[in-house]
């Protein structure tokens, strides 16, 4: 959160764990798998806690990548994809997690705020990123007869956590206007990531 009299920071901080961190015991990775179990949870106190805290940034894209993965994993068991394309699948996820947070942010702040609302960048990409912590379970996707049923299931238990995510996020009081921003965010990122794919595609 940031007070309206200071200027609007990025505040990406992309640190990942130092040694540090790990001089508890592994406290640090706990911590992580019981954000991803809270965020999929719709805990709006897990995403308060990812959004407060700067030094997620790296948990928040190591849940990207590993979503991304398990979608892949899960596509190549139905037959809709090879090996060859979890580059592409990884690529496509972190530019659409940075250009959705990024218009998200555009739109949530400066289009459709509410008087409560304060945001930066890192805090939409933090949430936004643990809001794919239910992307992992598509790796079911791969089961025989109930692949796409499962998939389809958990597409809505992701639109569902990214809602959450943004009210949380830019502090709105009204679900319904943070369920606009998500579905505007959501298809202003698409198209910009699928431009931007088609010039790093081989």
């Amino acid at each position: 959160m940031i007070p309206s009299s200071i200027p609007v920071n990025f505040g990406l901080g992309l640190s990942w764990p130092g040694e540090n961190d790990f001089a508890q015991g592994g406290s640090k990775l706990a911590s992580f798998t019981e954000r991803m179990i809270g965020t999929a949870k719709l805990d709006v106190h897990a995403y308060e806690e990812v959004e407060a805290d700067t030094r997620a940034t790296g948990q928040a894209t190591g849940v990207v990548l590993l979503a991304s993965l398990a979608g892949g994993i899960g596509s190549v068991g139905l037959g809709a994809g090879g090996l060859g394309s979890f580059t592409i699948g990884a690529i496509a996820a972190l530019i659409g997690w940075v250009t959705w947070a990024f218009t998200t942010y555009i739109i949530g702040t400066r289009l459709l705020p509410e008087p409560q609302t304060r945001a930066d960048v890192g805090e939409l990409m933090r949430t936004l990123g643990f809001a794919q912590s239910p992307g992992l379970l598509r790796i079911f996707g791969s089961l025989p007869g109930v692949g796409p049923l499962v998939l389809s299931l958990i597409q809505i238990w992701l639109l569902v956590a990214m809602v959450v995510a943004i009210r949380q996020a830019l502090d709105y009081h009204s679900t319904f206007r943070a369920v606009g921003v998500c579905l505007v965010g959501w298809v202003i990122s698409t198209v910009i990531a699928v431009v931007l794919l088609l010039f790093v595609a081989p």
